[in-house]
């Protein structure tokens, strides 16, 4: 499996991104039950949003944000940073491994 960073920027005022939250929190659940998703919560400020995932490939995280409500409405961009855990702590193994 590959790791990766994805980086959400907001391209709406608040208000709308708000407005999507629910739908946005219940699709990334879906990524939990796959066990894609390791983590995700907004920046800070509220700019954006961090998710560290994990995959076979960047095709398959970029597959699965587009039915992202956040994509789907235009309300944000994606940055997907492949990466290489070296160091974790030993109760990330199991995921990480996976």
């Amino acid at each position: 499996m590959k790791h990766f960073i994805i980086e959400l920027t907001y391209t709406s005022n608040i208000e709308k991104i708000d407005e999507a939250l629910k739908e946005h929190r219940e699709f990334l659940q879906i990524g939990y039950e796959k066990d894609m998703l390791l983590f995700s919560g907004p920046m800070n400020p509220r700019i954006g949003g961090i998710i560290i995932a994990k995959a076979k490939s960047e095709e398959e995280v970029r597959e699965f944000f587009i039915n992202d409500p956040y994509n789907i409405n235009s309300l944000a961009d994606y940055k997907i940073t492949e990466f290489t855990p070296v160091k974790y702590q030993s109760s990330l193994k199991e995921w990480i491994d996976g």
